[in-house]
């Protein structure tokens, strides 16, 4: 009894004594309307790609191109890091032991960021136009939208072990980049040409069976994930809101923003209903709550 006692104590003490989760936006906050994060001008015109790390909410260009700032409840920021000379990045994703990766589309790099600060090019091509946003599957994996901005083409790599293949070629202009919760889907905004493009993935990791999933007629398309029971959530570019559709590819609400041009957002708090919107045109974040 006795080692079994020791053994439980610390464990006692370390739920006992963990500290109370913090929330940027109070749960009691009315549903889907925004507020601000932070101040104006606090990052460069190509804010983007927001990300959590347990608590922590890390975005891209912080001050000016090339960092990577960190995003407080209070709303204010400090900087995380400086890319080598060449790099922005566009956006952020974190494996399961908390290492960051980032779509740099100036260096035409997947950068690597390891828990001591280390960076690292975890993956380059020569084929890359310009990495622009990112996800990662459980495996570890990055699949990465591609987009040719001269001639509105683009292209989707699966990145993995720091190789990349092309796994969709002979698309419009590929921009935001979303799994399906059960990684089974793969979805894909073209901002140009205004449609997302639903793809199998198998176990492989490979695509297949395109086909469409919703078209619009106006504005753009950026940054989208899903939120619960399986609704996909999409950035409108220039429109200043948050389009949310449903598994069948029916618009269910649009959600307004203060800012316009709103280029993408991630979903956290520690019951993971606050959506946080990275805005181009205010330099900084707005945040709603969902239901």
């Amino acid at each position: 009894m006795k080692n079994i006692f020791s053994l439980l104590v610390p464990l006692f003490l370390l739920v006992a004594c963990r500290p109370e989760q913090t929330y940027y936006l109070s749960p009691d906050t009315t549903p889907y309307r925004a507020v601000d994060l932070t101040k104006e001008d606090l990052f460069s015109h190509n804010i983007e790609g927001p990300s959590f790390r347990h608590d922590t909410l890390f975005v891209v260009n912080y001050k000016h191109d090339g960092t990577v700032g960190m995003v407080f409840p209070d709303g204010h920021c400090e900087l995380y890091a400086e890319l080598p000379e060449g790099s922005t990045a566009n956006s952020i994703k974190f494996d399961s032991t908390g290492n960051m990766y980032l779509a740099d589309f100036t260096g035409h790099n997947i950068l690597k960021i390891d828990l001591a600060g280390k960076i690292s090019v975890y993956c380059h091509n020569d084929d890359f136009n310009q990495p622009n946003d990112i996800c990662m599957n459980s495996k570890g994996w990055i699949y990465a939208s591609d987009p040719n901005w001269t001639d509105s083409t683009g292209k989707v790599w699966l990145i993995r072990d720091g190789k990349a293949e092309l796994v969709a070629g002979h698309m419009g202009t590929a921009n935001g980049i979303t799994l399906s919760p059960d990684e089974k889907h793969l979805y894909v905004g073209e901002s140009v040409q205004l449609k997302v493009w639903k793809f199998d993935v198998n176990e492989d990791g490979q695509l297949s069976n395109k086909r469409l999933f919703t078209t619009f007629h106006d504005y753009d398309i950026d940054g989208m994930h899903f939120g619960y029971k399986g609704n996909l959530f999409m950035c409108r570019y220039g429109k200043g809101a948050v389009a949310v559709f449903n598994p069948q590819g029916e618009m269910l609400r649009e959600i307004a923003l203060k800012g316009k041009k709103c280029s993408n957002f991630v979903f956290g708090d520690p019951d993971g209903k606050t959506a946080f919107v990275t805005l181009q045109d205010r330099k900084g974040m707005e945040m709603f709550r969902i239901e």
